[in-house]
């Protein structure tokens, strides 16, 4: 049952609670498993990644089983309809396209004497993606974290996912993937799949960035490879917080809220409301929706630990209240979502109006669904094509620029007790005014 809090202090104390729920006791003991994991795959290549793969996942493999073949791939097309098709192909293109337009650009400024400054922008080398498994299938994540990379011009992108057990890996995932321009696919899964994307092994490349969610053991493991490779963001369960008045439809809300439960029992569904009427009214509606709710269960779980209903004074409480949790996704189901635009600092993506499903987003309006979670927000942002790129500054002085602020580079070298720093400029400055 979603519980009702009217006491401001309160609710910040549950918000609190809420927000730091991955930090349990069993963490010391995971990671360090998934430490044994990291160093048995970078020592052992493929051995190890078959041997956790059959530990892990119950299933034997050979090394040549690991990637997936051509002819799995053309069959992936044969197993999902004409409309899903469509569907992936619609949210690739919606996807590309805005990408698209947030690809920076390189530049070169050219100042006074000769001075010339600017900043280059290239793909890195090679990009893993990882999709996660389990309890259900994720083509969205391939869409999602595959274009900006494809975007970015990542010359080499690979795939990793759990194999899947007897029914294999979803062909609405492989179909994604060919869609979104990856062929290259292991099967292979949790700490040692990232472990191998960080190292490399016999089979699977090393690679430079690795993006896309997974489970804690995932999570842990791309903390700990950070550093060896690039990483997009360490993502814990995923939450969405919703901020309603009394023109918001509580059977609207109450779908939203039960969309983010049902993806695990970890999931978070926040409503703040200056509406006591519509509170009720959307504990009710949740109760309905469950009755048949195929993932019933896993999303009872949810609501109860990680759901809840705040009644606040104004929606500038809720805003307030929002800001300190830092919501990956927020909805603005009010009479002016604009207009309570202005008064919000942190959130991962922001669904505005009644008609913007947080759903929306996941799927297929373009923005990315990889969000920073767990108060992330208040200091990271939605992967980009700017993951998979790094930028070099370009520095040029001609003779006059550098004999220009010569005197000042000596003076700050001298002050940190830099000899040949400074020694670097005198140089080239006396070398200049000694020649003929």
């Amino acid at each position: 049952m979603l519980r009702i809090i009217t006491q401001r202090t309160e609710a910040r104390s549950e918000l609190r609670r809420i927000c730091d729920r991955t930090h349990d006791d069993q963490v010391t003991h995971k990671e360090s498993t998934v430490r044994e994991v990291l160093q048995a795959v970078k020592r052992q290549g493929d051995r190890a990644l078959l041997h956790y793969t059959s530990e892990f996942d119950r299933l034997d493999l050979k090394s040549d089983d690991l990637r997936v073949s051509g002819s799995e791939l053309d069959a992936a097309y044969q197993q999902v309809s004409k409309e899903l098709l469509d569907a992936i192909q619609l949210a690739c293109r919606q996807v590309e396209a805005f990408h698209r337009q947030r690809v920076p650009k390189s530049w070169v400024h050219f100042g006074e004497n000769e001075v010339v400054l600017g900043k280059r922008y290239t793909p890195v080398d090679r990009a893993g993606i990882y999709v996660p498994g389990g309890q259900a299938s994720y083509p969205s994540t391939v869409i999602m974290n595959a274009i900006p990379a494809k975007v970015a011009k990542v010359p080499r992108i690979v795939m990793v996912t759990p194999p899947g057990g007897e029914q294999g890996i979803s062909p609405a995932v492989l179909v994604a993937a060919q869609e979104a321009g990856i062929e290259e696919i292991y099967r292979v899964g949790g700490a040692q799949a990232i472990a191998a994307l960080a190292y490399g092994t016999e089979t699977i490349p090393k690679v430079d960035v690795i993006t896309g969610p997974g489970n804690v053991y995932v999570t842990l493991a791309k903390k700990l490879v950070y550093g060896t490779v690039g990483i997009d963001s360490l993502a814990g369960p995923s939450e969405v917080l919703i901020i309603a008045d009394k023109s918001a439809n509580p059977a609207y809300v109450a779908a939203d809220m039960l969309a983010q439960a049902e993806h695990d029992q970890m999931a978070a569904s926040i409503l703040l409301t200056d509406d006591s009427v519509l509170a009720r009214k959307v504990v009710d509606e949740v109760e309905r929706q469950l009755i048949d709710h195929p993932r019933r269960i896993l999303t009872e779980k949810a609501i109860a630990h990680y759901g809840l209903v705040v009644v606040v004074e104004s929606l500038d409480v809720a805003a307030e209240l929002s800001n300190e949790f830092a919501p990956e996704h927020l909805e603005l189901e009010v009479i002016d979502p604009w207009g309570l635009l202005d008064k919000i600092r942190h959130a991962g993506a922001i669904f505005l109006g009644s008609s913007t499903p947080e759903a929306v987003g996941d799927y297929l309006a373009g923005p990315n669904h990889t969000l920073p979670t767990s108060g992330a927000a208040r200091y990271a942002s939605a992967l980009t094509v700017e993951t998979f790129l790094k930028h070099s500054s370009l520095v040029q002085y001609s003779q006059a620029a550098l004999e220009k602020v010569a005197s000042a580079i000596d003076l700050l070298a001298t002050a940190e007790g830099l000899h040949s720093h400074a020694e670097s400029v005198r140089l080239r400055v006396r070398g200049n005014q000694e020649l003929p």
